[in-house]
Formats: structure tokens, sequence, C-alpha cells
């Protein structure tokens, strides 16, 4: 990283990216967007579904599911991040689809037992698939080129936009295409990771090497005391944060506001175009201006959709706020990704990673958790002036930290 934040690029790469490395990174996407397809589709319908077998005293705790897959995200990115250390990038990520598949597998039986605990459960299991994925950018580093880091980051979180597609409009017609309601969705979660574990079959994925686990390391607390770790650790935190708190209310949301329920998979749909969308070009736009100049972009727009939001509750105020936040999102959370990478050693990697996850996913759950409790005791209203309190810390790190660091800002 040269003294403007940029991320420099070498000059003997001047032509683009290797076939094989684009070739491997294409693969990967694709995995990026049938896993998220399947997450999409899990934030889309697993609330409702949820109604659907509990009494108006649980009404506040339907997002449990979805808060136990983030505790399961937790729980998973330090085991997950040394397995792939030791077993390679493939074995790890295939381990994660397997830990999809008897997720959802779980949430499709819960339902058919109307048992809000077996729901849970599959909630958590799922959470160590999402760890898996939130690792697919890591591994896109490894698989390019360095003078392609941000770019290659960029293009695997761009596969969400197939996700964008596919996740909501199977959350919008396999609902009722069987008895109980929401299981043909919970199945179509097994199926999309069934197609990642073969798909991951394909790549090439650097052979572990004793040097990735043998370097020199420091300690962990030495790497995510780093001014810049914490930065893009705090970055990476709210954004997660912000967008999860978000989404995971808006569908209750829309329905507590007299809007019909066929509403969520659409403004979900705007949602997550608006997260993915941007990835074809963030990479670039880091490199020309500048990692942090864009994650106060991101912060931007996370600041509009949460005025958006307090505008009005018609559809398209549901729309545009979703989309700006995943906008928003997508600039904050991919430029604090770049960021994180510089802050570590090869053989740090699989710590430093690993604990910034677990932090973003703490926040993740956290907001996931209160999301339902806040919308239900104070409102949408509410629940926005609290995500705008999230992005202002952002902002004020940020800030401070160009202040500090004037010849790195």
């Amino acid at each position: 990283m040269d003294g403007s934040g940029k991320i420099e690029a070498a000059p003997a790469i001047a032509a683009g990216m290797p076939a094989r490395s684009a070739r491997n990174i294409a693969l990967l996407a694709m995995c990026q967007a049938l896993t998220q397809s399947g997450n999409t589709l899990m934030f889309a319908s697993s609330a409702l579904a949820v109604l659907t077998i509990v009494g108006a005293d649980l009404r506040m705790w339907a997002n449990l599911p979805v808060t136990m897959q983030h505790l399961g995200v937790m729980l998973s990115v330090f085991p997950a991040s040394l397995l792939m250390m030791k077993r390679g990038r493939k074995f790890g990520f295939r381990m994660g689809s397997l830990f999809g598949m008897a997720g959802a597998s779980c949430s499709a039986i819960g339902l058919q037992l109307a048992s809000f605990p077996i729901m849970c459960l599959g909630g958590m299991l799922l959470g160590n698939a999402v760890a898996n994925m939130q690792l697919y950018r890591f591994a896109a580093v490894e698989l390019a080129p360095p003078s392609f880091r941000a770019k290659a980051i960029s293009y695997v979180t761009s596969g969400g936009v197939i996700a964008g597609v596919v996740g909501p409009t199977l959350a919008r017609w396999t609902p009722d295409l069987w008895q109980p309601l929401f299981q043909a969705s919970f199945v179509g979660v097994i199926i999309l990771h069934a197609i990642v574990f073969t798909i991951l079959g394909f790549i090439e994925f650097p052979v572990v090497k004793t040097d990735d686990t043998s370097g020199p390391q420091r300690p962990l607390l030495q790497i995510v005391t780093q001014p810049a770790y914490m930065v893009a650790a705090a970055g990476a935190m709210i954004a997660f944060g912000v967008m999860s708190f978000v989404m995971a209310a808006s569908p209750l949301a829309i329905v507590q506001c007299g809007l019909d329920k066929s509403e969520a998979p659409v403004t979900i749909f705007v949602h997550v175009m608006g997260m993915f969308l941007p990835a074809f070009f963030t990479g670039h736009l880091i490199q020309r201006f500048g990692v942090f100049n864009m994650m106060l972009t991101g912060i931007a727009l996370l600041i509009c959709g949460v005025a958006i939001a307090l505008l009005g509750t018609t559809e398209w105020h549901f729309r545009i706020a979703l989309g700006l936040n995943g906008s928003g999102w997508n600039f904050l959370f991919v430029g604090a990704t770049t960021l994180l990478t510089t802050t570590y050693r090869p053989a740090e990697r699989g710590k430093a990673q690993a604990f910034n996850d677990f932090m973003v996913f703490g926040t993740t759950a956290t907001a996931s958790l209160m999301a339902s409790v806040v919308l239900e005791l104070k409102g949408w209203a509410f629940l926005n002036y609290l995500a705008f309190a999230l992005v202002f810390i952002a902002l004020v790190v940020i800030g401070a930290f160009r202040l500090r660091h004037p010849a790195r800002a």
C-alpha cells in the first residue's frame, strides 16, 4: 500500500489476470453465488417460517434461528480457518458445504415437527457453512497475483449478484410448493450446498506448504492491536452489523407496516443486488481512489439508506433504503477486507482472518438477535436511528485514523 492509501499494482502484470487464476476465481465466485443464494433464501424465509409454528408470545424471537446462524459463524471461524491451514482450502470449504446441507435439513425437519429448538439447531449448523463462505474472499487473494488483490476480492464478492436473483426468486416461489409452508425453501438450500460441494472439486487451490504455517509469527494481540487492523476490523464489523440489523428486521417490518408478505422477497432482491452489483468495480475504485475513500463512500451510502427508511414505509421506501444499505455494505466491507490483508504475514493469516471474522459475526449475531426485539418493542423508525448510531461510530473510527496517520490516509 502506498502513501495515498491505494493498493500498488505490480508493473510486471499489465495485460490482465492470468487465465488459470481467472478460471479459479470464476469458479470460486460461482460458489459464492450459490452459497449466498442459500443464505439469502434463509434470511427471507426463516423468520416468516418461524411465525407459522410459534405463538404470539414468541413472535419477537422469530429471528432467533438466524441469530443462531451468526452464533454458529462465531464458533466456526477459528476451527474453519485453522483446518484450512492444515488441510487446505478445498477440504475446509467442502466441509462447510456438508454443514450447510445438515443445517438446512435440520431446519426442514424442525418445521415439519413444529419444533422451534430444532430450527435453531439448523441455524447453528448453517453458521459453519456461512463461516466458510466468508473465507472465500481471502482464498481469492491466494488464487490471484498480488497486483490483483483488491480486484480478486471484489470479483468473488460479485458472485452475490447471481444470489440477488436466485435467492429471492426461490424465496418467492418455494414457500407454497408443499406443506408445511417454507419447507421447500429449506430443501432448496440443501440442493444449493450440494452443487457448491461439487464445484469446489474443480478449483485448483494452492497446495498447503510448511512455510505457510511454520514461518515467523507475531502474537495475536500484537497483530490485532495494529491501528490499520483495528480500523479494518471495525469497518467490517459495522458494515455487517448494520446490514444484518436492517435486513433481518425488514421482512417483519414490511408485514408490520401493512404491506403484503410477498413484498419481502422483492425488497431482499433489491438489497442483495445493492450488496453485490458494485463488486464488479469496487476493486478498481479502491485501486484508483484508495481504500479509505471507498470505506467513507460506504458510510455515506449507509446513512442515505437510513434517511430514506425514516421518510416513509411504502414499498419503494423499503426497496430504496435496503438497496442503499446493501451498496454501503459493499464499499465499506470490501474496503475493510482489502485493508485487513495488508496487516498480517502468510503464516499469520489463519488466526488474523479468524479473529476478524469472529468479531464481525459477534457483532452480526447481536444485531440479528436485537433486530426483531427492537422492531417489536420500539418500531421500524427507532431501529433505523440505532443503525445510524452504529454508522456514526464507523465514521469516527476511520476519521480518527486518518487524522492520526495522515501519510497512510
